[in-house]
Parts: C-alpha cells; sequence; structure tokens
C-alpha cells in the first residue's frame, strides 16, 4: 500500500543556493512517514510503540523551490524483527518530475522502556495495508 501526504515547500527550507536544503529532505521523509503512521494505527498502538530511525538513504535528482508543492509516496517494505524499512518518493505536483527518492531503515521501540521492540504482525499488516 502506498500511502501520499502532500507538503509544500516555504521560504525556510530553502538554502544559500535558493533550492530546498537537503537536510529539509530528511524532514520530509519523516513528515510522510508520521502522517502515514497517524493514519493507520489506533491511539492504543500509537502509547505502546515509538519509531527511531536508523539510517537514512537519500538521492537528490532535482532542486525544489519555495512554493512548489510536493507529494510524498511512501511505502513500507520488509519489515523483520523491531527494523522496518520505509521507501518515500517526493514528486513535484504540477510537472510530475521526481525530486527526490529516500530509503530509511526505522526501528520500533517501546513507549515506555524505549527497548527496540519486535514489530507485530497486524502492525506489518496495518502498514501494508493488508
Amino acid at each position: 500500500m502506498r500511502f501520499i501526504h502532500t507538503l509544500r515547500v516555504s521560504h525556510d527550507d530553502i538554502d544559500e543556493l535558493g533550492h530546498v536544503n537537503n537536510v529539509v529532505y530528511v524532514r520530509y521523509v519523516q513528515e510522510a512517514a508520521n502522517a502515514h503512521w497517524n493514519e493507520i494505527v489506533s491511539e492504543d498502538i500509537k502509547k505502546q510503540s515509538v519509531w527511531v530511525v536508523m539510517r537514512h538513504e537519500i538521492d537528490y535528482l532535482r532542486p525544489a523551490f519555495a512554493g512548489d508543492e510536493l507529494i510524498a509516496t511512501t511505502w513500507v517494505g520488509e519489515t523483520n524483527g523491531a527494523r522496518s524499512i520505509r521507501f518515500v518518493e517526493l514528486t513535484h505536483k504540477t510537472s510530475g518530475q521526481l525530486i527526490a527518492k529516500a530509503k530509511t531503515i526505522w526501528c520500533q521501540l517501546d513507549a515506555i522502556t524505549f527497548r527496540p521492540k519486535r514489530v507485530e504482525e497486524h502492525v506489518i499488516n496495518l502498514l501494508k495495508g493488508i
């Protein structure tokens, strides 16, 4: 299952070169992941688990500029133990051009102990839209 999240590039996202700063893309990836998580799981599940990033890989393909609307398409790949791989593609809403793509490894933690927690099958099914 792919989840769609719309983002608007603000003037604060722009660097001295006049386009979105590379660090901002990390925030966009996290915003898309959080929006997806918040859309699909119950408040009870949110109280039991939190996610932390272990690794980001981002390919920057084209610049984005202030005022641009971007579509973040995200989906979850392989999930093993406490780890889950999430993909995000950022496309320009008007042109449809791929701006950036990311692969992120997340780790689920118990919300109380902050220790890694195996992703339960019902949560995997929610993440994958099953």
